[in-house]
């Protein structure tokens, strides 16, 4: 008789993704659409484009004040979004 190695769904599914090279942009796609929700749809509605890359977070926000509102709680920002889906995936925000 032989053991089985029991794994859930998600252990595979997790697996397969790590595997296939697909567990790193699939969590920067759920950090970009974790935006709204850690800034709040009233921010969210001056913002246009966010991107990441080389592990920073570029978003162009459309209102001057409220860019220099949020340069200054960026270290708070990158806590929260990385926090939302819980891995490191960004080190910095750069606003434009």
């Amino acid at each position: 008789m032989f053991k089985r190695d029991v794994k859930t769904i998600s252990e595979l599914l997790q697996q397969v993704l790590r595997h296939e090279g697909l567990e790193t942009p699939l969590l920067q796609k759920r950090l970009i659409d974790s935006w709204e929700i850690v800034v709040g749809q009233t921010v969210a509605r001056y913002t246009a484009e966010k991107f990441i890359k080389n592990q920073t977070l570029y978003v162009k926000i459309t209102n001057p004040a409220l860019r220099q509102d949020l340069s200054m709680m960026r270290a708070q920002l990158v806590l929260r979004l990385n926090q939302q889906v819980s891995s490191q995936i960004i080190t910095d925000i750069k606003l434009f």
